[in-house]
């Protein structure tokens, strides 16, 4: 499948690649050498023979590497420590209350 990766901000084209498995938003992936996370997932279709079938996908993404903390928890990836209250359960953003961390220092620590 043909991917375009472009920034998520200016929408510049940064490559064009071929994936089997394209990455879905909310995830990091690795591609020469520097960390992504695919912050919007396009799809564009063709029309063939009276249908419309899948031709590429456009991934908006942002230079990011991924945190020491982010975690797999059954919907996806999250920043920081997925037990807390006050953890906002995503890749972009930690918490309310600390967003730039670390959880294991926070006062205002509370399991849910």
């Amino acid at each position: 499948m043909l991917v375009e990766l472009r920034q998520a901000a200016t929408q510049v084209l940064l490559d064009r690649m071929e994936l089997t498995d394209p990455p879905m938003p909310g995830q990091w992936f690795t591609h020469d050498q520097h960390s992504y996370l695919v912050i919007q997932r396009r799809h564009r279709y063709k029309l063939y023979s009276g249908r419309y079938e899948l031709s590429s996908i456009v991934l908006l993404v942002k230079c990011q590497k991924q945190p020491a903390d982010a975690r797999f928890v059954g919907h996806g990836w999250v920043i920081g420590d997925a037990e807390c209250r006050f953890n906002a359960l995503s890749p972009l953003l930690r918490c309310a209350v600390l967003p730039d961390g670390p959880c294991d220092r926070c006062v205002h620590r509370e399991v849910r």
